[in-house]
């Protein structure tokens, strides 16, 4: 559904590493990637939805395995490659970690709700 599996042949080079770095250095001169530097990167502002704002911010979450509150250069390439060059086992196993809220591993009736709704919000944009 939407999901295609990404082609991982290519191999990421040093050259390909640095060059994410220069761009991360350059939008994020502290070196952390803030959540609200991620909401304006996705367009998310004051004028968003409370939906829109809650799911940047479950996304973000995910992102930030660390659970200091930002993205730092690791946790940015980690995700670049998720979303990027990731197999669709992982994203999957993403996309269910972003909508089990308590983390106990199963998705309650409020979970699946919710998801169903962000997927209606999804097909009135399109």
């Amino acid at each position: 559904m939407g999901q295609v599996q990404a082609t991982t042949d290519t191999e990421v080079t040093l050259q390909n590493i640095q060059e994410l770095y220069r761009k991360f250095t350059d939008e994020c001169p502290s070196g952390n990637l803030h959540l609200h530097e991620f909401k304006k990167i996705f367009g998310v502002s004051s004028k968003s939805s409370e939906e829109e704002v809650a799911f940047i911010e479950l996304v973000f979450k995910s992102f930030d395995t660390n659970k200091d509150g930002k993205l730092d250069f690791m946790e940015y390439v980690a995700a670049v490659n998720l979303v990027l060059r990731g197999k669709l086992i992982d994203k999957l196993k993403w996309s269910f970690k972003i909508y089990d809220n308590d983390g106990n591993g199963y998705l309650t009736n409020q979970e699946v709700r919710r998801i169903i709704k962000h997927l209606e919000q999804l097909e009135s944009l399109t």
